[in-house]
């Protein structure tokens, strides 16, 4: 092997001025309440939740969600990578996100000690209008939309039984909305109060008290069946802060207001009640009290309606830990504070207070939203499910989000679990650091991400922002001959400019655009939004202008190919992914709808579909959500554990609806396409024939990065939302020799990175050289058939929004048999072990991670050691927002 290092030419690319969408919303799944019924209350009490991760739904202010999942594999209960994005629900345009809701679908039947999966909840948003959106999270689209009939929509939430959702109106009133058997419909109206209502929260849940039967006239059947046909918990009271400096409590049962709390207010101007939230935390403490009341106003005081002053600006948000006794609020002023309640001594008596423990600051501008996995559900904590003695402590994540457009994760394990008997076995969810408590806890930040892609014999790259396109060119690397100092601008590396703007589009989309692609020699662009699909043919002029046009054709000749039999209305025609193949003579589509894989000509001239596959919409291949094959024999059934239990649930919600693709890849010699949706199914078809090849076993999660390997154009090269690499040779249809315990071989610093792979770059193949005398240079590479599996890639560069890392996959083989050879070695001779400190030098000449560079958006060979890097600092982000709040702690400037 080659130990010299092979220098590469980089293009560090900043001219991108993409911006991501501020975050103006963060959800999590509510947890089902437990049963009261009693022949399973016992039971239920004392089995375990199952110990699992909900997915977590952003709202962004351009009207898009993202749907962001955990990474952690089966059992794993920690995961560096924490949550990642899954995919992106696309907004109506124009549209925002302000405030979000989920609830579980079928309450009734949920099992009580399941964590709710996607499929299992209802989303619910509103952003600033007068209409609610309940989004289909299957299809990625809005499912249906319900009038407030009381104005604008400023806040929403959902009772903890999943059954009832409150609507907070510009007139002042409380609209209630029924949920059940997933119907949306107006249930009942509240009393007007003064002033709009900002916030609403619903108060802890009543259990309700079984009817005794009536000596001789009701069995213990007809008792029990009366029992189980009414709700187990009911509702008892709602509070929403308003514009009016006040609160206002109403009694569900009546719809009439019973309290009203004045908060502190300057004269002359009214205080804005931004966050409310209610805890259990008194519930069996005290009969006079219900529940407590959290409310953060626009004066930075959060009450406890024991008045805590802790913010310089506006309280716009505010969580609660699991157990009711921790409660976090943030704002205008970028801190994050967190509030402890401090039990008195009397038990009889109780005399506790809340304080105020701790407070960071992670974010750069506004919070605008704050969420807690665990979420908090406040029932009595008789009725909370204990863990059982001995199991792990799992320490509670909060998530924060503002207009930095960043995601924060940090461990917020209550102070009082580290005096305890569970702080030896308290687990950090993310790994972040051995502290777990929020003030000592090392936070990680979820990185954004951009769509581009990069032509690379047009040495083009192509960023897709909310409505529109824009497409540089990327100048070629003078000669080192031509590179004189100071006396020509186009070649002077001091003032030589290596890009141009030679493109820029603004379409008329229904939804954000979700998809676009650019074929490798720069003649074809397409780019689609949810409903329709636009394809455009490039030609650059003499001068190099670029111009596109429109094939206009297009749009009906996939109306007729994706048309639904019975259907009258016309077919969506948009496209969830793109690719070509190296020669652009073909593209290979995604539909957004019906998840078809559509295979297009471009060849001739006009557009034609060759062939469409429906594999991605059957089931049939399919135990538990993955995908059961022959040469899979012998392994461990790859049944999901996540759905096993209430897979008929999942049938029954997603029944008709088929999954979305996410990823696509075409290898380099045009022969293989290999297609991955969310059920973590991958498909190999054959584009030479036109016709399906074979499916791969099912892998733990969706891949977030597939390639094929230039030099041998059957592997696949797959990497997971956890950086765990999969290969599989689509030809013989199983895993190569050498790739067999792969992840056992691969460095542990590249599964320690807290960003995942966001995509894979091979150097592509250089043709052979003649020597003087004509003939070809032979090498070892070229010895060997491009075919044969025993020869390995000899460069992988996997990169993250935050490292790129450039890993010698043929090294890994060698290392492991090195380490094997010493071990053995060393045991003849009854010496220690060899320390892996040994293979330091190799491992950092084979290995490198590099950290120079973030954020990475796009990375991509253009030619044999040359490499475009494209990057977006924070820092240019954040310049173009309006200056943060900034209060001088002494005097004034």
């Amino acid at each position: 092997m080659n130990d010299n290092p092979t220098s590469i030419a980089l293009h560090r690319c900043r001219f991108v001025d993409y911006s991501p969408s501020p975050i103006t919303a963060l959800a999590f799944p509510p947890l089902p309440l437990p049963t009261l019924r009693a022949k399973k209350a016992g039971k239920e009490r004392e089995r375990d939740r199952v110990q699992e991760y909900g997915a977590l739904v952003v709202g962004h202010a351009n009207g898009n969600i993202d749907l962001l999942e955990w990474t952690g594999e089966d059992d794993e209960l920690q995961a560096r990578q924490g949550w990642q994005l899954r995919k992106t629900l696309p907004g109506p345009n124009p549209s925002k996100v302000d405030t979000l809701a989920l609830t579980i679908r079928f309450p009734d039947i949920f099992p009580s000690s399941k964590v709710p999966t996607l499929s299992d909840l209802r989303l619910f948003s509103c952003g600033g209008g007068s209409e609610l959106l309940e989004w289909d999270i299957a299809r990625s689209c809005v499912r249906r939309t319900a009038p407030s009939q009381g104005g604008s929509i400023w806040s929403m939430a959902a009772n903890p039984g999943s059954t009832t959702l409150a609507l907070g109106c510009e007139d002042g009133t409380v609209r209630l909305l029924s949920l059940v058997a997933d119907t949306l419909e107006h249930l009942r109206r509240f009393d007007r109060v003064k002033g709009r209502l900002l916030c609403i929260a619903w108060g802890p849940p009543v259990p309700r008290q079984s009817k005794p039967a009536a000596a001789g006239k009701l069995d213990a059947s007809d008792a029990e069946s009366d029992d189980d046909d009414e709700d187990e918990w009911s509702d008892s009271w709602l509070v929403a802060g308003g514009s009016d400096s006040s609160l206002h409590k109403w009694d569900v049962r009546t719809g009439r207001p019973v309290d009203r709390m004045i908060t502190d207010k300057i004269k002359g101007e009214r205080t804005l009640v931004w966050s409310v939230g209610t805890t259990s935390l008194f519930v069996e403490r005290s009969l006079d009290r219900d529940g407590t009341i959290v409310s953060g106003d626009s004066l930075g005081t959060v009450k406890f309606w024991d008045s805590i002053t802790s913010h310089a600006a506006d309280v716009l948000c505010l969580t609660i830990g699991p157990e009711g006794s921790t409660v976090f609020t943030s704002g205008v002023d970028q801190k994050i504070v967190q509030f402890n309640y401090v039990s008195g001594a009397s038990e009889v008596s109780p005399s506790g207070k809340w304080i105020q423990s701790a407070s960071r600051r992670v974010h750069s501008h506004d919070v605008r939203s704050l969420a807690m996995w665990p979420p908090h559900t406040p029932t009595p904590a008789s009725y909370r499910q204990k863990p059982s003695p001995g199991s792990p402590y799992i320490a509670p994540v909060l998530v924060s989000g503002g207009l930095d457009m960043s995601i924060t994760m940090i461990p917020a394990l209550p102070a009082h679990v580290t005096t305890s008997n569970a702080a030896a076995r308290v687990i950090n969810p993310i790994a972040s650091s051995v502290a777990t408590t929020f003030e000592d806890s090392y936070y990680r930040r979820i990185p954004y991400r951009a769509t581009m892609c990069v032509a690379r014999t047009a040495r083009l790259a192509l960023c897709m922002y909310e409505t529109g396109l824009r497409l540089w060119r990327i100048l070629d690397v003078p000669d080192a001959s031509l590179i004189i100092d100071g006396l020509n601008s186009t070649t002077d590396p001091e003032t030589r400019v290596g890009w141009e703007n030679v493109l820029e589009m603004e379409l008329n989309v229904h939804t954000n655009l979700i998809s676009s692609a650019l074929s490798d020699d720069g003649r074809w662009l397409v780019a689609s939004d949810l409903y329709e699909t636009k394809l455009f043919k490039l030609t650059t002029t003499p001068t190099g202008v670029v111009k596109a046009n429109r094939i206009r054709s297009f749009t009906s000749l996939l109306q007729e190919q994706l048309a639904v039999a019975g259907s009258k209305e016309p077919p969506s025609t948009g496209g969830r992914k793109f690719v070509f193949t190296p020669d652009s003579t073909k593209m290979i589509m995604a539909s957004a709808s019906t998840s078809v894989v559509v295979v297009i000509d471009l060849g001739s001239n006009q557009p034609t579909i060759l062939r469409q596959f429906e594999h991605h919409q059957k089931i049939s291949s399919l135990s538990g959500r993955r995908v059961i094959r022959g040469t899979n024999r012998g392994q461990k059934t790859h049944a999901s554990h996540r759905r096993g239990e209430h897979e008929d649930t999942d049938e029954m919600t997603n029944s008709g609806i088929p999954p979305s693709i996410l990823q696509m890849a075409v290898s380099p010699d045009g022969q293989w396409l290999a297609s991955s949706d969310e059920w973590c199914r991958t498909f190999i078809y054959n584009l030479d024939s036109v016709q399906y090849h074979t499916t791969i076993p099912s892998l733990p999660h969706p891949p977030n990065a597939m390639a094929f390997v230039p030099d041998k154009p059957q592997i696949l090269f797959s990497v997971l939302p956890n950086n765990a690499m999969h290969v599989y040779d689509v030809e013989t249809g199983e895993v190569p020799s050498w790739a067999h315990d792969l992840n056992s071989r691969i460095p542990q610093q590249i599964f320690s990175t807290p960003d995942p792979v966001l995509g894979i770059a091979f150097d592509p193949v250089e043709s052979p050289r003649p020597i003087v005398n004509g003939d070809v240079t032979m090498t070892e590479n070229s010895r060997e058939s491009p075919r044969s599996t025993s020869a390995l890639p000899p460069t992988t560069i996997l990169w993250g929004s935050s490292w790129l890392c450039k890993l010698k996959l043929d090294w890994l083989g060698q290392y492991s048999k090195q380490r094997k050879r010493r071990k053995s070695e060393a045991e003849k001779q009854n010496l220690p072990p060899v320390s892996d400190v040994r293979n330091s030098t190799s491992e950092s000449r084979n290995l490198r991670v590099i950290t120079h560079y973030r954020a990475i958006l796009a990375m991509d060979f253009l030619k044999p050691r040359e490499l475009v890097l494209v990057e977006q600092p924070l820092v240019n982000v954040l310049s173009k927002l309006p200056p943060a709040f900034f209060k001088p702690k002494y005097g004034r400037t």
